[in-house]
């Protein structure tokens, strides 16, 4: 697909590799649409880029209804969608008290809260687009649209203390196969990007000792992943009409330890 003046929202674009991935479309001549909950950063890269900002909740079918409708009456349908909103929580499955080491119950919100915005907020969100891709005119080998979501290297290689946060991105990752096949024949392709450890702004919030400590885990290269790096493999995905059903790890070669 040629991007340049294609229609494309990013979710979570007001930050992070979503911020990234909104910039790298945008230079590439296409119209974007910044959804996200963080008005003053989201308006602000919109004025940027040249795109227009909609204020979204992932949870919400009302609000992401209201949002696409917003995009697509200022850019018209779009072709590309790439979904980077997420939430990232760590609780053990059991945990213990810090003063009396006594067991504590799983705070069951926090389990449905990452698979509210992780998983079911990158599901409606790729309901509501591919619903509207569907009525496009072919481009190229018939392709009407190019979906890419975003899972963790978590998805394969949870940690302790990432039950919740695993299973949603492992269900991210799990639905790509079966979301391509849906949407096969209406020339739809889906893809799925499984990042490691990346600067986003959670991370850089960590002294820089530990992020070192972080970076020197990583194969090669021993850094922490840039998040112009994940935006350049959403823009390659999104040109190659040929890759389709595909998990990528963006991660350096690592594999998480337990801790």
């Amino acid at each position: 697909m040629n991007i340049d003046a294609v229609s494309a929202v990013v979710t979570g674009a007001a930050s992070g590799l979503g911020e990234a991935t909104a910039r790298a479309l945008a230079a590439k001549g296409a119209r974007v649409a910044i959804f996200d909950r963080d008005i003053d950063n989201g308006e602000k890269i919109a004025a940027e880029i040249g795109g227009v900002f909609c204020e979204v909740d992932v949870t919400s079918d009302e609000k992401v209804g209201a949002a696409f409708d917003k995009a697509r009456a200022a850019h018209g349908q779009e072709r590309i969608l790439v979904n980077c909103a997420g939430v990232a929580n760590a609780v053990k499955t059991v945990g213990r008290d810090k003063e009396t080491k006594a067991p504590k119950r799983y705070p069951m919100h926090q389990f449905e809260l990452a698979i509210a915005i992780n998983l079911i907020g990158s599901f409606r969100c790729i309901a509501f687009s591919a619903y509207g891709m569907v009525g496009l005119d072919p481009l190229e080998d018939g392709e009407r649209g190019c979906i890419i979501n975003t899972a963790s290297v978590a998805a394969e290689d949870g940690q302790i203390g990432q039950a919740a946060y695993a299973a949603s991105k492992g269900g991210v990752l799990a639905m790509a196969l079966p979301n391509a096949r849906d949407l096969m024949n209406d020339g739809i392709r889906v893809n799925t990007i499984l990042p490691g450890v990346f600067k986003t702004p959670m991370v850089a919030m960590m002294s820089q000792q530990v992020q070192d400590a972080l970076g020197a885990q990583v194969p090669f290269p021993k850094r922490l992943g840039n998040a112009e790096e994940y935006a350049r493999l959403a823009c390659f995905i999104a040109e190659t009409p040929y890759l389709n059903a595909e998990s990528i790890r963006l991660d350096g070669g690592i594999r998480m330890a337990p801790r």
